[in-house]
């Protein structure tokens, strides 16, 4: 396709990465972004080689490694005794077989990274405080609408605004959110508050009847990250920003290994936020023939695979790739919807059967379901060994 104007509704990971593959690929790009500032919420995320590839194609690979932990290996663990279940080799192993680091950082540092690589690339390309409300769509292009401000207009749309897309209930129609029967706390707890011996540089994954938790190493070891997912009956607003008390996080966890509850122990009693974790069906349809969705507009997953962000930069590779493929916008849209729908399906598949796994009432269950398959080559196999800049588009 000739140059053409694209816009993009979301500024956030997904978005950006969109933002700078269409930029790096030729074309004039507008990201539209409802929040009033650039910036991100959350805490850890983790970056194996499948996303890492675009982030090198970025020009940011290198600035995220030096903000990130390489974690040595991925470690499964009761969540009583500590006992290791399983363990696979990360970090070295991981570059060694697919050419790019496995890093882990904070999401706020990753957000910052690549809004720059866009800011770089195109100065005036991110536009704040607009909330959109709906599109239209004719044979020479789009109009976005907003509230409170003029419509604009461009010839190609990619909706990147999350799990409670505009853009995709305009394609496809509303798809309602199910709650999942879980809720996540997350925290984060300073090196120096934890004792000088406490954790290796490892992704560890504590697993109990009815609950879970994660734990790993972010900002070069001076941060851990906890992730601590509970099956709670009551569903609460969807929101990553809403606080409970610490009384509840520490009860949550009451009985578990002697590491957890130091980890909550030194949490800061008035920073513990938890956020229901819903469920979307996986829609048929992504594309009109000028507009698209990318990331959890398309194909939110539940985050028990570690691959929700990673999936949402391979699809703005994979996109700006279909894009200079083919022609004519459909065209390309249904490529690149072709050579994503699978794949993502299968992580939301994966990410789904990880929760059944770890909040497994039966050791003797979660010993056996280990012992019949081997975790790291799995992953290594499909997932970690994909590269979005140079796989086969067909």
């Amino acid at each position: 396709m000739a140059a053409e104007k694209i816009l993009i509704v979301g500024a956030g990971l997904g978005g950006l990465a969109a933002a700078g593959c269409l930029l790096r690929a030729g074309y004039e790009v507008e990201v539209y972004e409802q929040a009033p500032a650039l910036g991100e919420i959350g805490a850890g995320i983790q970056v194996s080689a499948n996303a890492m590839h675009v982030l090198d194609h970025l020009g940011i690979g290198s600035e995220v490694s030096v903000r990130s932990v390489r974690p040595a290996a991925y470690v499964f663990r009761l969540h009583d005794t500590g006992e290791v279940i399983d363990r696979f080799a990360l970090a070295a192993e991981h570059e060694r077989m697919h050419k790019a680091p496995y890093n882990q950082i904070h999401r706020a540092d990753l957000h910052q990274l690549l809004a720059g690589a866009v800011m770089k690339a195109g100065p005036d390309t991110i536009r704040l405080n607009r909330r959109v409300v709906g599109f239209d769509e004719d044979g020479a292009g789009v109009t976005l609408h907003f509230e409170g401000h003029p419509s604009v207009r461009g010839d190609l749309l990619v909706g990147a605004d999350g799990v409670k897309s505009v853009i995709r209930d305009s394609i496809s129609g509303h798809v309602a959110a199910e709650y999942t029967g879980d809720s996540a706390w997350r925290l984060t707890i300073p090196r120096e508050k934890l004792p000088s011996d406490f954790m290796p540089e490892v992704m560890s994954v504590w697993m109990g009847p009815g609950k879970h938790a994660v734990s790993y190493w972010i900002r070069n070891g001076d941060l851990l990250n906890f992730v601590g997912a509970v099956e709670t009956p009551v569903a609460t607003e969807e929101s990553w920003t809403l606080k409970f008390p610490w009384e509840e996080l520490r009860a949550d966890f009451e009985g578990w290994h002697r590491d957890i509850a130091t980890v909550i122990d030194l949490a800061d009693r008035e920073e513990c936020y938890r956020w229901a974790l819903y469920r979307r069906p996986t829609i048929d349809n992504w594309s009109t023939a000028r507009a698209t969705i990318l990331g959890d507009a398309a194909h939110a997953t539940l985050p028990y695979l570690a691959q929700g962000a990673a999936m949402a930069i391979e699809d703005g590779a994979v996109l700006a790739r279909a894009l200079k493929q083919c022609a004519e916008p459909g065209e390309a849209f249904r490529l690149y919807e072709r050579n994503r729908a699978d794949r993502t399906a299968r992580v939301v598949s994966a990410s789904d059967a990880n929760r059944r796994l770890f909040h497994l009432e039966s050791v003797e269950e979660i010993r056996r379901i280990f012992a019949e398959r081997d975790e790291g080559d799995d992953r290594n196999s499909w997932l970690y060994s994909y590269n979005p800049l140079t796989v086969e588009l067909s």
